[in-house]
């Protein structure tokens, strides 16, 4: 079984930082793509960062120049380092991550439970 845990979320007032993590537990063999997903009331899910095993990284547009996302690959672990942060950017942020793992030998999608980020004004 693959388990994705995230950490980091809160309160913060807007111009403020914070950092979120997700480590990736199991019988794994690899992780291909890591990444972050927001959903905010009344709003699809959106793409914030991913980040591939060999370092490549796509923002959303939203975001850009303001969160930075990274990985420990010896820790199976991404990083989503929120700089300047608006009210606007007030969603629960979602874990996501590419796995190979002995319970299916395909690259099979895994998601985190979620985690509360708010930013007051």
């Amino acid at each position: 079984q693959v388990q994705l845990v995230e950490s980091g979320g809160g309160l913060v007032q807007a111009g403020g930082s914070l950092r979120l993590s997700c480590a990736v537990s199991g019988r794994i063999f690899s992780i291909n793509t890591m990444g972050w997903y927001r959903q905010a009331p009344g709003k699809q899910r959106e793409l914030v960062a991913v980040i591939t095993s060999g370092g490549s990284i796509n923002y959303g547009e939203s975001v850009r120049g303001r969160l930075t996302i990274s990985r420990d690959n010896a820790k199976n672990t991404v990083y989503l380092q929120m700089n300047s942060l608006k009210p606007e950017d007030t969603a629960v942020y979602y874990c996501n991550a590419l796995v190979v793992s002995a319970v299916r030998v395909l690259p099979y999608d895994y998601w985190g439970q979620g985690t509360q980020v708010t930013v007051s004004s």
